[in-house]
């Protein structure tokens, strides 16, 4: 390969078209190896040669000089950028600098922002989505929806009603387009220097909706915070494992004699938590995801305010809160399993209590599932 050239742009379409006629989730560009896929979670590698460092840096430039990137060619060690491919798909690009080569992995991102029934949702985020103040938070590990959630949830509000949207993501994602609502879309590095800078900016600019496409420090919070205090919805992501932990995140962003009045604000403005896990289906043919939700009762509130019983939360959404329609990841690993819609393996394998969601599927099967 090293004679032949860098590997051209055109090919470097066909892998990313590739990648969307086989469902991909994922596209990766590394030294050493042929260009490799995730598709349902598996790693799948592409018939062709390893690539080499010319390859990858030449698939650096084709992203990072895009109409509209920003950049110089290479001239930092990792970035995250938007890439379109017009009538195929939209991308975000991870570039990073590896053992002394570049390398690149390219997710994809529809140009249909799907529904909640195509994401296989349950009904309470509809619930969530008729909230037009506060605070809303979407977590879950790296590739397991929130980006897309969140998307979803916006595009369901603004073809509903006439409302000013503004988004501060690192890279822009999903475009919205059409509906009755205004929609202003900023890109950390090429429309503002840092996400606290587009909060601060956002609230002059007369915004019912700020969407921030992560959660990472505390004056990001802070600015969350006060956005929703002052009558504005904010919904936001961050990256941890369930509900519980994503309040202890947000509270764990501020030093600890902030914390106290950090939760009561925090109790006072949330309005819900929705934690996501993409599992694979029983049959094998995709994946789906398990949800556990929280919302913002005078019951969760007042957990809130008591740093001592976060933990609680999990209690309350199988109890209290299960009529309001929402559930822990268990009980939802439960309904999925029930449903026939996930395999024992994998309920268990993503159970928070692995032993006691095995020993209610044996006590209402009769025994243990095949």
């Amino acid at each position: 390969m090293e004679g032949q050239g860098p590997l051209s742009e055109e090919l470097f379409h066909s892998f990313l078209q590739l990648a969307v006629k086989r469902q991909a989730s994922d596209v990766h560009f590394e030294v050493g190896y042929p260009p490799t896929y995730r598709v349902f979670g598996e790693l799948l590698a592409a018939k062709y040669p390893p690539l080499t460092h010319a390859d990858t840096e030449a698939i650096a430039n084709f992203v990072l000089q895009a109409p509209g990137s920003g950049f110089t060619p290479l001239d930092f060690r990792e970035v995250d950028r938007s890439y379109s491919l017009p009538g195929v798909s939209r991308f975000r690009a991870s570039i990073f600098k590896q053992r002394g080569s570049w390398g690149a992995v390219m997710r994809t991102i529809p140009f249909q922002i799907p529904d909640f029934d195509t994401l296989n949702l349950p009904p309470v985020i509809r619930t969530i989505a008729e909230a037009r103040r506060g605070l809303i938070c979407v977590t879950g590990a790296t590739g397991n929806g929130k980006s897309t959630t969140i998307a979803s949830i916006i595009n369901t509000i603004i073809q509903q009603e006439r409302l000013h949207v503004i988004t501060v993501e690192d890279p822009i994602e999903f475009i919205f387009a059409g509906g009755k609502g205004l929609v202003i879309q900023r890109e950390v590095g090429s429309d503002t220097a840092s996400y606290s800078d587009a909060l601060r900016a956002a609230l002059r600019q007369d915004p019912d909706i700020i969407m921030v496409g992560e959660l990472r420090d505390r004056e990001a919070a802070d600015i969350c915070l006060k956005a929703a205090e002052t009558g504005h919805l904010v919904i936001t992501s961050l990256h941890t494992p369930d509900v519980p932990r994503a309040v202890g995140r947000i509270v764990g962003l501020f030093p600890a004699d902030e914390q106290d009045s950090v939760r009561a604000r925090l109790a006072d403005n949330l309005q819900a938590v929705i934690a996501l896990r993409l599992l694979m289906r029983a049959d094998a043919t995709g994946l789906i995801p398990a949800v556990e939700s929280l919302l913002a009762t005078t019951s969760v509130r007042e957990l809130i305010r008591d740093g001592s019983k976060i933990n609680e939360l999990r209690t309350y959404m199988d109890t209290a809160g299960a009529d309001l329609g929402m559930h822990s990841f268990d009980q939802y690993l439960y309904r999925l399993h029930e449903a026939k819609r996930i395999g024992l393996d994998t309920a268990l394998a993503n159970a928070t209590h692995r032993a006691d969601l095995e020993r209610r599927i044996m006590m209402e099967t009769g025994g243990r599932p095949a």
